[in-house]
């Protein structure tokens, strides 16, 4: 598949093979999140946004599998290094009882490991004055231990915001406000706190500005003399530089602003949850590098490979086995993928590359005055399109697959768009069109 000239093309979506993969699967498979019966077949040629399915039609992917995919199919940028090793087995360390090098020395060795993918996340925070690492699986457990490392520093109550997504682990799980079916009957962690994530001027000023004593309703519940909580008790908050499953919501300036004045006045950690947003999906390496808000521990997954909890090593507990995980310190092949990933983005000046395609995408969308679409908001690549209802929404999504253009819903009636990192010009035209029939067809 030539990268350059590949286009979508379907026949039938789905088709008879995918159904019968789909059917098959679902006889073993519990239920999930799929969203529809699109089969990958990653036997066959697959490059950049664009895969083929096992009936054989090729489709433009403007999910990156949910961010976690960030330079697409079979990108030569990361598959020409891993043609390089002969892989060993096993690739998984168990535990952190011992450590894995791939040649020497340790600050450059044959194969990149672990270690090398911690020391690039220190270099990647050192502005936020981070310098310790915990590697993990998933997102939900990166997000787990920062609460975790928070908790132990003092307190018991945490803020979380209406509309955040933070994982499916119950510690994790108790921080979401997106969804009632993610939360419901589940037990959860005691004294965590929803308030509003204002991401407009009149939901800044009706749900967040207050004629309290601290002025917003995070400061009027910690306020010394007239408010409910004590900031002693407060262990952190925690926000999404960008809300994913609540709908792409860009947080609102002088909320960020606020929180900034929260985390200095009532000595509260601030997490940023970058799982989504980070590794330059937005432009910026992390999201929260677009505001005024210094982060105090920062989670990473999808983009990254593995998981990893980043902050000061002053945060994190000094006794031993109070952090751990399965392969926490071992994933060979995952940390080195995240240690490719990341030195693409350098190498390949892919951060201005996110910038200018997304501005472009936005462009487009904005010059198209596409009908019954509301809003449309997001940084970089992580791209919103707001419908009139959740049903148009859904008519989108399955009349874009039908073209062979694969997206994703997220809030209530929202659509979110996220290429490849290094997508192109023409990938964005393309894609675009596609979309825009798409739209235009369920009008």
């Amino acid at each position: 598949m030539n990268r350059d000239t590949a286009e979508p093309t379907v026949e039938e979506m789905p088709g008879k093979r995918a159904q019968e993969w789909a059917d098959y699967h679902h006889q073993f498979s519990a239920p999930s999140t799929y969203v529809y019966d699109f089969v990958w077949d990653f036997t066959e040629d697959a490059v950049g946004p664009f895969c083929t399915d096992v009936d054989g039609n090729v489709l433009m992917d403007f999910t990156s599998h949910v961010a976690a995919a960030p330079l697409g199919y079979n990108n030569p940028k990361i598959m020409e290094k891993f043609d390089e090793f002969d892989l060993v087995d096993p690739t998984k360390i168990a535990g952190q009882d011992f450590y894995a090098a791939g040649g020497w020395p340790p600050e450059d060795p044959e194969l990149p490991g672990p270690t090398q993918l911690m020391d690039r996340l220190t270099d990647l925070t050192s502005h936020y004055d981070m310098d310790t690492v915990f590697l993990s699986n998933s997102g939900a457990e990166a997000v787990e231990n920062a609460i975790k490392i928070c908790y132990a520093q003092g307190g018991h109550r945490a803020f979380t915001f209406d509309g955040a997504f933070h994982g499916r682990t119950l510690g994790a799980l108790s921080l979401n406000r997106s969804k009632v079916n993610h939360r419901k009957g589940y037990p959860e962690i005691g004294g965590v706190i929803s308030v509003p994530y204002p991401s407009t001027e009149d939901a800044y000023r009706k749900d967040w500005l207050t004629d309290g004593p601290g002025g917003n309703v995070v400061a009027d519940k910690l306020d010394p003399e007239q408010g409910i909580i004590d900031p002693e008790e407060v262990a952190y908050i925690i926000l999404e530089p960008v809300q994913g499953e609540g709908g792409y919501r860009v947080p609102h300036d002088g909320f960020v602003s606020d929180l900034a004045e929260i985390r200095e006045r009532f000595d509260v950690n601030v997490i940023s949850d970058e799982i989504q947003a980070g590794m330059g999906r937005t432009g910026e390496m992390w999201g929260v590098d677009h505001l005024d808000l210094e982060p105090d521990v920062i989670t990473s997954a999808k983009g990254l490979r593995a998981g990893a909890t980043v902050a000061n090593s002053d945060l994190f507990p000094k006794e031993k086995a109070r952090l751990s995980s399965t392969w926490g310190a071992g994933k060979i092949v995952d940390s080195m993928q995240g240690v490719f990933t990341i030195d693409a983005i350098h190498e390949y000046d892919l951060l201005d590359n996110v910038a200018e395609r997304g501005r472009q995408m936005r462009e487009l969308l904005a010059d198209a005055d596409l009908p019954n679409v509301t809003d449309v908001r997001g940084r970089g690549l992580m791209l919103a399109v707001e419908f009139d209802s959740k049903e148009r929404r859904e008519a989108v999504v399955k009349a874009a697959l039908k073209r062979g253009l694969l997206t994703l819903g997220c809030g209530h009636k929202t659509l979110r768009l996220l290429p490849p990192l290094d997508v192109t010009e023409r990938e964005i035209e393309l894609g675009f069109d596609v979309f825009r029939s798409a739209v235009e067809d369920v009008a």
